[in-house]
C-alpha cells in the first residue's frame, strides 16, 4: 500500500499528519513490520529495510538534539538517503528535550532532509508504543497474503469448516442443512482467504456475495434475511478442509483415521478430510461429527490412535512378560515332549497301549 493510502485509511486508529516530503506520498510500503531507526542515526545502516516504516521516538529525537548541527545533518542525510518508504515521528519525540511542544518539527534538519530526499515525514498524535501497535494491526490486514478459493465456509460448533469439491457435488445444499441445524454461514461459492501469523488462514465472503447462498432449484437465498443475524458470520479461521467426492467402489477411503491428511492454503497446512457422497448419506451429520472430533483432537484426544494404542497394549498384555517362564526354543534334533496313558486293552480291538502322541 502507498503512504497516501496509509494516512487516509480509516482502520488505522491513530492520526498521521504530513510534516514534509509530500512528493513521496506514493511510495509503497511492502512490509508488515516497522523499524526503530536509532542505530541508523549513528551510521549503522545494516538491516535497514527501505520498504518498512521507520519510527523516530523520544529516544531517537533526544539523541539528535544532543548532536552538533553539522553532525546532525550528516546523520539525517545518510538516514534519509536510503530511499525509505516513510518516516514517522511519534508524539513522544515531538518538541524539545525538555518536553515543550512548540513547533511542528522536533529538529529542523528532519524537514530539510525529508524534502531533499522526497521521503514522507509523518507525525503521529500518540506515543511510540501505541503507534507501532496500530501500524502493525493495519499492515497485517492490508498486506496479508491472500488467495481466492472456490468452496463454502461454515462455522460448525466454532470450527471453521471449508467445503470443497467439484461443481454440483452438494456443497451449498450441505451448508444450508448445517445452517438449519443452528450453525453459521461464512461464505458461499467464493471464499477470500488471507494469512495471519503465526500460521493461521482466515476466510471471508466476497463483498457482493455476503450472506447469500445459491441452491439449485431455489436460486439465490439471503441467509441473514431467512434465518436471522445469528445464522451468518463475517469471518472465520479455517480449521478443517472437507473435500466432497463422488462415491466410487473402485476407491479405497480412509476407514481408520490414524493418518492425518493436510491441505495447503497460503503455505499453511490445514487438516483435510475426504468424504464420499452418495444418495442417502447424511452429509450434514457427518460434518457435525467431524467438527466435534476436531475439537477433541485439539484438546489432545485422538480417538483412532487411542483405540489402536489400547488394542496394542491389550495384545502385548497377553504375552508372558517373564522370559524365564517361557519354554526354551526348539532346535533341530531335540525330542519333543510327549504324554501317554494306559487303558484297558478291551477298549481297543488291537489291545495294548495307546500309542504316544506328540504335542
Amino acid at each position: 500500500m502507498s503512504v497516501r493510502d496509509l494516512i487516509a485509511d480509516p482502520g488505522l486508529g491513530v492520526e498521521l499528519s504530513v510534516l514534509a516530503g509530500e512528493a513521496g506520498l506514493d511510495r509503497l510500503i511492502e512490509h508488515t513490520r516497522i523499524q526503530k531507526s536509532g542505530l541508523a542515526l549513528v551510521g549503522h545502516f545494516h538491516g535497514i529495510v527501505a520498504s518498512r516504516i521507520q519510527i523516530l521516538g523520544q529516544t531517537e529525537v533526544s539523541f539528535l538534539h544532543r548532536l552538533p548541527p553539522a553532525e546532525r545533518t550528516r546523520a539525517l542525510e545518510g538516514f534519509f538517503g536510503r530511499n525509505l518508504s516513510c518516516v514517522v515521528v511519534t508524539q513522544g519525540g515531538r518538541g524539545d528535550v525538555d518536553g515543550s511542544t512548540e513547533g511542528f518539527l522536533p529538529v529542523p534538519e528532519l524537514g530539510t532532509c525529508a524534502e531533499a530526499s522526497g521521503t514522507p515525514l509523518l507525525l503521529s498524535s500518540v506515543r511510540s508504543s501505541v503507534t507501532i501497535t496500530a501500524l502493525h494491526a493495519l499492515l497485517d490486514d492490508r498486506l496479508a497474503p491472500r488467495v481466492r478459493m472456490h468452496g463454502v465456509l461454515v462455522d460448525v460448533f466454532g470450527v471453521g469448516v471449508l467445503l470443497v469439491g467439484s461443481s454440483a457435488i452438494g456443497k451449498s445444499e450441505c451448508a444450508l442443512d448445517l445452517v438449519m441445524r443452528g450453525h453459521r454461514l461464512v461464505a458461499d461459492d467464493v471464499v477470500e482467504c488471507d494469512y495471519r501469523p503465526p500460521g493461521m488462514v482466515f476466510g471471508a465472503p466476497a463483498q457482493l456475495l455476503r450472506h447469500h447462498l445459491e441452491v439449485r432449484g431455489l436460486g439465490i437465498l439471503n441467509v441473514k434475511d431467512l434465518f436471522g443475524v445469528t445464522a451468518i458470520r463475517e469471518r472465520k479461521r479455517i480449521d478443517v478442509v472437507v473435500k466432497l467426492v463422488e462415491w466410487s467402489h473402485d476407491t479405497e477411503y480412509d476407514r481408520l483415521g490414524l493418518d492425518d491428511r493436510h491441505h495447503a492454503i497460503l503455505g499453511v497446512r490445514v487438516r483435510e478430510l475426504v468424504l464420499p457422497v452418495r444418495p442417502g448419506r447424511d452429509m450434514a451429520s457427518i460434518i457435525e461429527v467431524a467438527a466435534r472430533n476436531e475439537l477433541l483432537k485439539n484438546a489432545g484426544h485422538h480417538a483412532a490412535r487411542e483405540f489402536f494404542g489400547n488394542l496394542e497394549g491389550t495384545l502385548l498384555g497377553d504375552r508372558p512378560h517373564d522370559e524365564s517362564a517361557m519354554p526354551p526354543p526348539v532346535r533341530a534334533g531335540d525330542t519333543l515332549p510327549s504324554f501317554s496313558r494306559s487303558v484297558p486293552s478291551s477298549e481297543f480291538p488291537t489291545g495294548g497301549m495307546i500309542p504316544r502322541r506328540n504335542r
